[in-house]
């Protein structure tokens, strides 16, 4: 059968989706908790990566080696760079480049050394099937997250975008920053701290890969403060909802 990889930086972003496995084993590996079981009818590995991008990537390097998943999905919050992409939204990555990369004047600037390129693609059918259950579940935005939290966080008409996504290791969070970015890479969408890392070992693996992120601020002076709040209340509830609307779709390897 196949086995299907699902990654999250943060406990938070994981915890909804293991409450929801009936049948976890945990294997530690690496200072790691890996749980094993099914989903909707799927072999599964869920593993909580830690933020950044050596973290996620040997978090990757294990799932791939040690528990052989075929296919690899990153869930979790970013930054919004793009000017339609607001908090509540989702971001589907269509690509990945490390923004924070560079071994100028020996390679130029932000192409990965000996790899002769910056840019590194998500899976297409993987993210298209990713994208249509996102845009499925944010039709319905009330009902998994529930009016007064809508409300709340006016997540009002949230839209489901597909793009290139940064990653980085620094939390952006102020307006130079933010717009140096968007300067740098003016169709960037979103900003985090571990895709393109996963995406160059994914690469190597030729294991077809794919992210979600839920736009928890706008990567600027405007940052949400109740971050954990966001990601507990809102971002969990859509991963979740997503996933499993993906997983119900997907044909069982």
């Amino acid at each position: 059968m196949a086995v299907i990889g699902i990654m999250s930086a943060l406990h938070e972003e994981l915890a909804a989706v293991l409450a929801h496995m009936p049948d976890e084993q945990r294997v530690s590996v690496a200072g790691r908790d890996f749980w094993l079981g099914h989903w909707h009818g799927h072999a599964v590995v869920v593993v909580l990566s830690r933020i950044g991008k050596v973290a996620a990537a040997t978090t990757a390097t294990v799932l791939l080696e040690r528990f052989r998943v075929d296919t690899l999905v990153f869930t979790g919050v970013a930054g919004g760079l793009g000017s339609d992409v607001r908090v509540g939204d989702v971001v589907v990555a269509s690509g990945f480049v490390q923004h924070d990369m560079d071994a100028s004047p020996l390679f130029p600037r932000h192409e990965v050394p000996l790899y002769g390129r910056a840019h590194f693609d998500a899976h297409a059918d993987l993210s298209a099937q990713l994208a249509g259950a996102s845009r499925r579940v944010l039709q319905e935005a009330e009902r998994h997250l529930g009016h007064d939290t809508v409300d709340e966080f006016q997540l009002h008409a949230p839209e489901v975008h597909q793009g290139l996504v940064l990653s980085g290791d620094r939390f952006v969070s102020t307006g130079a920053e933010s717009y140096a970015l968007r300067q740098a890479w003016p169709a960037a969408l979103a900003v985090e701290m571990e895709g393109a890392a996963v995406a160059q070992v994914c690469h190597d693996y030729a294991v077809p890969f794919a992210a979600v992120r839920t736009i928890s601020d706008r990567a600027d002076d405007t940052a949400h403060t109740d971050f954990n709040r966001f990601i507990r209340e809102v971002a969990s509830r859509y991963s979740l909802a997503i996933l499993s609307q993906w997983l119900v779709g997907r044909q069982p390897g």
